[in-house]
């Protein structure tokens, strides 16, 4: 989850979200190079006079300026598609869950198995026991094995939501009527947290999503009590 007065993403709980973050580092260090050069010209033209005040065109300053803005934009898209690749690639999942957004909860029905479905509703603020987090946790945390690739199917029941949990690097809108998928790969056991990203109406800030990974063993275990219980 995020700290306070966090300045930078959260740290990575997916290679996908690895991905992004050496793409958002790459992506900074070349603008970080354009302002110094921009400011570097600023401070030229201020602090020198000017030496020829009748040159109308200079070929050599167009093509420079034409051809390092092409090559700074390749640079930037190369990294960039990749990722756009590698985040709809879904190859053989080991788990599928569909998860609809409901004004203002979330629930989600683990399609490989027969009756392994629940609501996800946010925990109020009077019942929660210490080291609990307001706002954030839930009652019922979508439980996933760890290095194993979900497949995630998104929905909603009756407005638009959203599904993102920014530790995983993943973000994809709940539309009525419709299916959207994605995928992620949860690379360490913990808990990770999430929140609607759509404005869905009063209660859009209740509802939060919980993703609790865990090694295999320990989900065969929790589906077998869910599957018992249901």
């Amino acid at each position: 989850m995020a700290h306070p007065s966090q300045m930078g993403f959260q740290d990575a709980a997916s290679p996908v979200m690895e991905e992004l973050l050496h793409f958002h580092d790459h992506a900074l260090m070349i603008v970080f190079l354009i302002s110094a050069f921009i400011l570097y010209i600023i401070v030229i033209m201020i602090s020198a006079g000017l030496t020829d005040k009748l040159v109308l065109d200079s070929q050599e300053i167009e093509v420079i300026w034409t051809v390092l803005p092409a090559i700074t934009l390749v640079l930037i898209a190369l990294p960039s598609l990749r990722i756009l690749y590698l985040m709809d690639e879904i190859n053989n999942p080991l788990l599928t869950i569909k998860a609809v957004g409901h004004q203002w909860y979330w629930s989600y029905e683990y399609t490989d198995y027969e009756d392994l479905a629940f609501d996800s509703y946010m925990i109020p603020t009077s019942d929660l026991t210490p080291g609990q987090f307001r706002l954030l946790e839930a009652d019922h945390r979508m439980v996933v094995p760890v290095e194993a690739p979900i497949r995630m199917l998104i929905s909603a029941d009756d407005v638009l939501h959203s599904w993102a949990v920014p530790s995983m690097g993943i973000k994809m809108d709940a539309v009525p009527g419709r299916l959207n998928q994605l995928t992620f790969i949860a690379s360490r056991p913990g808990v990770f947290f999430g929140q609607c990203s759509e404005i869905c109406g009063a209660n859009h800030s209740f509802m939060p999503i919980v993703i609790e990974a865990v090694p295999l063993a320990h989900f065969e275990n929790w589906s077998f009590r869910m599957l018992e219980d249901a």
